[in-house]
């Protein structure tokens, strides 16, 4: 493999990375607080794909209007599946949410397919992004560039909200004690619905990154690409922000790379993946950046 072929490759890797960083991060985001894994969050992706191709082909929002409306319904739908599904069980064995996780996650799906449709649909691609730019002698799809900038500055605004807000000191504090926060008067539900709908919000925003990377959508595109990014959020450590975002990029380069070095063994792109997945519950189960913790009772 000559360089320029490397480097476009690598620039490809990230910019599927980053989208696996913006949904890990949700990931991460909620278990860090209720140690759930919230298996109905890559549906959550799913649905802010069909929210935002609707916006613009049925409503005809501009772009910037339906981007901006999806993320912030898709928040609220976080919001929504927290109050309805997840909040009643906050007192219940950790398996009741974790099945409910799960029930969660096949109810978005078969209401996809009911409501939109089971066909693939084609997300529209903004012409801008769809350009190709010749960087050293190599040809780069301008969207290739943006999908890791807006990881990197959503990735920097969740990081300021939370270190540099009272929110998000309550959802560090919560994430280490839920008890002892909230004998110090913080409203523990407010905050854990406040995680949800900024975690589903993350994930939208790597919905519409996605889609208009690869513009085909249809209702089961969020399970393997959920799958995909709990996996980034374990190996960089799930429970920490900046972990998840650097096991994202890990595995989305990892992947296009190994698909590059070995075209023959495309077809197994997947297993390299959940291979990955393995080692790293072998040789460092707590991930890259992660640390031991407690498992709260």
């Amino acid at each position: 493999m000559n360089i320029q072929l490397f480097l476009q490759n690598l620039a490809n890797g990230v910019s599927l990375g980053s989208v696996y960083a913006l949904i890990a991060i949700g990931y991460t985001l909620i278990y860090g607080i209720l140690r759930l894994i919230n298996f109905a969050h890559g549906d959550i992706f799913m649905l802010a794909t069909y929210f935002a191709f609707y916006g613009i082909s049925l409503l005809f929002l501009p772009w910037y209007v339906s981007f901006t409306l999806t993320v912030i319904a898709i928040a609220l739908v976080g919001f929504l599946i927290d109050r309805i599904a997840y909040k009643p069980l906050r007192n219940a064995p950790r398996i009741s949410a974790l099945i409910t996780a799960i029930a969660v996650s096949l109810f978005l799906e078969n209401f996809a397919i009911v409501v939109f449709g089971g066909r693939p649909k084609p997300f529209p691609v903004l012409p801008e992004l769809n350009k190709m730019s010749l960087i050293g002698g190599i040809r780069i799809q301008n969207l290739t560039f943006v999908i890791p900038i807006v990881a990197i500055l959503s990735l920097l605004l969740l990081i300021w909200i939370l270190f540099k807000t009272k929110i998000g000191m309550a959802m560090r504090a919560l994430s280490r004690d839920i008890d002892t926060t909230k004998l110090m008067g913080v409203d523990a539900d407010k905050i854990i619905g406040f995680t949800f709908a900024l975690g589903s919000g993350l994930a939208a925003i790597g919905g519409i990154m996605y889609a208009m990377k690869y513009p085909s959508i249809y209702p089961l595109m969020g399970i393997m690409v959920g799958l995909k990014a709990f996996i980034a959020a374990v190996i960089g450590g799930i429970g920490n922000v900046l972990g998840a975002a650097l096991g994202g990029f890990f595995l989305g380069v990892m992947e296009i790379m190994i698909v590059a070095l070995f075209p023959s063994l495309s077809g197994f792109r997947d297993v390299f993946t959940f291979s990955i997945f393995i080692i790293f519950l072998i040789v460092k189960p707590t991930g890259i950046m992660g640390e031991s913790m407690e498992e709260k009772v």
